[in-house]
């Protein structure tokens, strides 16, 4: 047992709201088999690695994981983080539509998510740039109503700053 991969791995499921390592290892490999092409490509020639080159940079760039201006060495840099942060869970938790990034994956499950008209219910579905800001709660949803008290408590959030106790002695004393 590896303890410091497995930390590593649990901190990425807090973090992302998964809901087991499973889910993980699934992306990590996405990411492994995107990097290998990206090697593999790299060690053929100029005229044999053009078309694909250029295939496998568009479909990246597409879905938001590489700039518009990145090259084939980018493929190589690109960590876990990257592809997890293009989750449906994830970008509707950043977009500031649920509380905490487990609710946006129960919101998701229970189908109050739309991206643009068809309703997703797949936490781990991957947004292209193109579909981001189509992201919204579902017509259908009770969340449509700003007067909804998921609704009301995210403006709430929103507008007041965190307040912290102030810091206390090294031995917790009164």
């Amino acid at each position: 047992w590896r303890k410091d991969i497995l930390q590593e791995e649990l901190k990425l499921i807090g973090q992302y709201g998964l809901r087991n390592k499973h889910e993980l290892w699934r992306h990590k490999t996405m990411l492994s088999k995107t990097r290998g092409i990206a090697r593999s490509l790299i060690g053929k020639t100029p005229e044999e690695r053009a078309k694909m080159e250029n295939e496998l940079l568009a479909r990246l760039k597409k879905v938001g994981i590489l700039e518009e201006t990145a090259v084939l060495d980018n493929v190589l840099d690109l960590s876990i983080e990257d592809l997890l942060e293009r989750r449906l869970q994830t970008i509707v938790f950043r977009k500031g539509l649920t509380r905490t990034i487990f609710q946006s994956r129960q919101l998701i499950t229970h189908g109050h998510v739309n991206i643009g008209n068809r309703r997703v219910t797949v936490p781990g579905y991957i947004v292209s740039k193109e579909e981001e800001n189509q992201v919204m709660y579902s017509s259908q949803s009770t969340l449509v109503d700003p007067a909804h008290p998921l609704r009301q408590a995210l403006t709430i959030v929103a507008k007041q700053p965190e307040i912290r106790p102030p810091p206390r002695g090294r031995r917790g004393g009164r």
